[in-house]
């Protein structure tokens, strides 16, 4: 989730760890394990403490990273999430990102009224 936040490539991210793309998918996966060099490594191209990579381990320090319900990284990790968040906090009118946010609720059902 980080590298597509930061608009990375598995194919960049694997050239800058000296791997292929598919090396780094088999890591993004859980099929390969990470060594601590390597997640030290990954967390510096990433731009996060280790922490990050623990899920609800950086809960119990002070890294900075609020923890997320596992739906908030559910959204952010699907195809389209994260391109929906960046689109969304491009538009500045408030009045309309609640309007799409009432809409949003609606269509799944989870409106008010």
């Amino acid at each position: 989730m980080r590298r597509r936040m930061l608009r990375m490539t598995q194919r960049k991210l694997g050239y800058k760890l000296g791997l292929t793309f598919q090396q780094v998918q088999k890591y993004e996966t859980g099929q390969n394990g990470l060594s601590a060099g390597r997640l030290q490594e990954l967390s510096q191209l990433l731009q996060v403490p280790v922490p990050y990579f623990y899920g609800s381990a950086q809960n119990a320090d002070d890294s900075g990273f609020a923890p997320q319900p596992q739906y908030v990284l559910d959204f952010l990790a699907c195809i389209g999430g994260l391109e929906l968040v960046r689109a969304f906090t491009l538009i500045s009118d408030a009045k309309l990102r609640r309007s799409l946010v009432r809409l949003v609720e609606e269509l799944g059902g989870e409106s008010d009224s």
